[in-house]
């Protein structure tokens, strides 16, 4: 898959992930694994630079598997952000899609 694509959308993936439950790094770069090829070394930055900005808060966790782990909660602004992000990639999507099904059609 392209670069660009990937780089765009895994900040969106990040905020899905984490509308529903808190999170720790090396998870959600397990999910987001599932679906798109990405290294572990894109996510780590990513969630730095959004709990700076203050769309995540931080806290540690016990492990049963070793150190306690770092878990990443959204905070209200972060919801806020993620449905702005959610309803763009919506509009985004459906007007590619919607030059594709043109261009189909043209052929």
């Amino acid at each position: 898959m392209n670069v660009q694509f990937k780089k765009g959308v895994l900040e969106l993936c990040v905020l899905v992930l984490l509308d529903k439950k808190d999170r720790y790094g090396y998870e959600l770069v397990q999910k987001i694994s599932d679906q798109i090829d990405i290294s572990e070394g894109t996510v780590y930055p990513l969630l730095r630079r959004l709990t700076k900005e203050g769309y995540f808060t931080t806290y540690l966790k016990e492990s049963t598997e070793g150190p306690p782990r770092k878990y990443y909660k959204l905070t209200d602004v972060g919801r806020s952000y993620y449905q702005e992000l959610l309803q763009e990639w919506r509009e985004f999507t459906n007007g590619v899609n919607q030059l594709i099904k043109e261009g189909d059609i043209d052929e």
